[in-house]
Order: structure tokens, then C-alpha cells, then sequence
């Protein structure tokens, strides 16, 4: 099994996380504990599935592989109690773009989507960037962690049209993994007000027991006559680069629709990488994933001890799921501008802005802790340098 101790040089490889530091900051040597990928080596199956498919050196044009259903569908009725048939599932080059589908699918030029605040940018972004009106309900803090405002969410459902709700379930980026009680609530509103949901459930395979996902789906045969679900394989088993992605969808009008939209803008079209990677990783990636979730429990165990010692005025959200830590800056009195310029300049680290998530973000930083321990705690102790009394 793999060591996730181990440093894997990433500089000079066109990584995101790793290369565009110093066009984005002007700056060398920062550590980035930002972009929402991780420091380790994808699973030894899916590296020699991909092998094996490279040696044959031809690139021609595939078709999606039956045992690749197979393979997602075994996966969702094991860990989820999920059933699918192979007509419920699509395929898409990314959750992102499949957002932008459903937005032109569902909705017209001037209507109300509505998203939480705050909430991972790209929703915010997809929405104005299809013309459609932005709404945004501000998450609540109970007892350390967010809660829905389902009150706000309902007024603002009816004052202003919503007619679609963009969900981040496990959230990105409080780490909320929301109770089947919270779900159904929320899916109750939307079905009430006539409300499509759209389910991001990408971070869905990282959550950390006692928590456990729920798929929007399977809470109420009735969510998925106005619901669709987007999820794939590439967060948890870091293959972000094989561009691909699910999207299950079980009524038919809705199906219908949004292939509609895909088939107008060519967003049906699928790398290869992306079949080979995914089956491998859901066929052969279990044994990895549960050694993936004991050691990024580690590592938030690790942090949040560390910040309680050493940095006793930045708050923390403890994640229910995924590799994020939502951090919280406010006591330092800084605006988002200069609360990050001081954890570049003076502390030498990059962190996700809070304030891009939404004016709920203000005052906070997103922390990624897939990474060696080495590394997170080489960024812990710059931090410390720097807001440690």
C-alpha cells in the first residue's frame, strides 16, 4: 500500500496547485495548501490501467465500455444503498460544466437560481456568467459547524422565482456533511415551490465516520422527479486531469433536456483516460480510499490540535467530509485583501481566499490538508511564524 508520507516533486509539471503560484502572486518559494487536489500518487490500479491502455498507442475515437457502468453502478449500491440503472447515468467532462448544462437546460435568460453563501465559487460564477439571477442564502454557524437557514431559503425562494437550487452535499467549504433530516428539509422546500436541484456530490466517497453521505436521490423516491445528481471519481482518487464525470438523472423529462443542451455544445464528448481511470478506481481503488480517509483524518486531527496550541485565535470548522478546513481570521480584525497578502508576504503560504466563496467568507481561509504531513505541518508552523503570539 501506499505511503501518503511520501513527497512527490510537483513543480515544473503544469500543476495548477504547484506552477501557477508565481504568475497569480509574483512571489517563488510560497507553499500552496490551496487548490482542492491532492499532494499524493493516484491508486496503483488506475496507474497501470492507464499503462496498459497507453502501450496499445492507438487514440482513435471509444465508446463508454460496459463494465465502466458496471463498475459505477456496483459502487453507488455498495457504499450508498444506491440503485441505478445504466440509462440514469450520463457522462460529462466535469461537475463545473455540467452545472453550466443545467443551468441552460432548466432554466431562462433572468430567472432566480439560488445558491448557499458561502458556497464553492464556480456556482456563483455559472450562474452569472449564463445571465441567470443570482440568489444567495447565508449558511448558519450552530454548535461549530453550518446548519441551512431554511426560513431565508423559502423567502427568498418565493420573492424572488427561484427555479433552481445549486446543493454542495458534502460542502465545500465548511466540510458539512448534511444529516438526512437536513435533506429532506431542504428537499421538501424545493419540491413545495416546484425547485430543481441540482446536487453537487463530488466530495461524496470523503467523509468521515460517524457521518455518513446521503445522495439527494435516495432520501425520497419523489426527489428525483425534480433533482439530478453530479458526482465522479476524480476528488477522491485524485484524477482531476482525466476530465470526467457522472451525472445521474432518473426522469426522463429531465434527461431529456439536459442531453438536449449537451448534445448543442458538444458536452457529451469524453477523454478515454477518464472511462479507463474511473473503472479502475471503482473496481480496484477501495482498499486505497480507506487508507486515503485514515490518514486525512490524521491530518485534520493534526491541524486542529496544532491551531488550538499555537494559534488559539483562528477558529476552525472540524470537516464532517472532505479534505478542507475552513478557518477563521475574523479575530485579527484584516480585510480578505490583507489577511491574504500577510499570509503571502510575510507567512510564505497560499490558501483559498474565504472571500471568494461569498461575502460568508469574509475573514475566512480554505486550508487543503491532502498533502505529506511533512508539508502540512511545514505550512502550520509559517503560519504560526506570522499570527502566533
Amino acid at each position: 500500500m501506499q505511503s501518503f508520507d511520501q513527497i512527490f516533486p510537483r513543480k515544473n509539471t503544469n500543476s495548477v496547485k504547484w506552477d501557477s503560484i508565481k504568475a497569480t502572486y509574483n512571489k517563488e518559494d510560497l507553499l500552496p495548501l490551496w487548490v482542492a487536489d491532492m499532494d499524493f500518487m493516484a491508486p496503483q490500479p488506475v496507474i497501470d490501467a492507464l499503462a496498459t491502455y497507453t502501450r496499445q498507442g492507438i487514440f482513435g475515437y471509444s465508446v463508454v465500455p460496459e463494465t465502466l457502468y458496471q463498475a459505477i453502478q456496483d459502487w453507488e449500491k455498495t457504499h450508498y444503498n444506491y440503485q441505478l440503472a445504466k440509462e440514469d447515468i450520463l457522462f460529462s467532462p466535469g461537475v463545473v460544466p455540467s452545472i453550466g448544462v443545467a443551468i441552460q437546460a432548466y432554466t431562462k435568460a433572468g430567472e432566480s437560481v439560488l445558491i448557499h453563501d458561502p458556497v464553492y465559487h464556480p456556482f456563483a460564477n455559472m450562474v452569472k456568467a449564463n445571465q441567470r439571477n443570482l440568489v444567495t442564502s447565508s449558511l448558519k454557524i450552530k454548535d461549530g459547524h453550518f446548519v441551512m437557514d431554511l426560513v431565508d431559503m423559502e423567502e427568498k425562494i418565493k420573492d424572488q422565482h427561484v427555479k433552481m437550487l445549486i446543493l454542495c452535499n458534502p460542502h465545500n467549504p465548511g466540510g458539512r456533511v448534511w444529516t438526512k433530516e437536513e435533506l429532506i428539509a431542504c428537499g421538501r422546500l424545493c419540491q413545495k415551490y416546484g425547485v430543481i436541484v441540482i446536487s453537487d456530490e463530488i466530495h461524496q466517497d470523503l467523509v468521515f465516520a460517524p457521518h455518513q453521505h446521503r445522495s439527494f436521490h435516495t432520501l425520497d423516491p419523489e426527489f428525483a422527479e425534480f433533482s439530478i445528481i453530479l458526482t465522479a471519481a476524480t476528488k477522491t482518487f485524485n484524477l482531476a486531469a482525466v476530465k470526467i464525470s457522472m451525472v445521474y438523472i432518473k426522469n426522463p423529462a429531465l434527461k431529456k433536456a439536459f442531453q438536449a443542451v449537451q448534445n448543442a455544445t458538444e458536452q457529451n464528448t469524453i477523454n478515454t483516460f477518464g472511462y479507463v481511470a474511473t473503472e479502475a478506481a471503482y473496481q480496484k481503488g477501495k482498499a486505497w480510499r480507506k487508507e486515503l480517509l485514515r490518514y486525512l483524518a490524521e491530518n485534520i486531527t493534526f491541524t486542529q490540535n496544532f491551531l488550538q496550541t499555537h494559534l488559539p485565535k483562528v477558529n476552525v470548522m472540524i470537516p464532517e467530509g472532505t479534505y478542507l478546513m475552513w478557518l477563521d481570521f475574523r479575530t485579527y480584525g484584516l480585510s480578505p485583501k490583507a489577511l491574504e497578502d500577510k499570509l503571502i508576504q510575510e507567512a510564505g503560504v497560499v490558501l483559498n481566499n474565504g472571500a471568494i466563496f461569498g461575502e460568508g467568507g469574509r475573514g475566512f481561509m480554505r486550508l487543503n490538508v491532502a498533502c505529506p504531513k511533512e508539508t502540512l505541518a511545514e505550512g502550520l508552523e509559517r503560519i504560526r511564524g506570522v499570527f502566533g503570539e
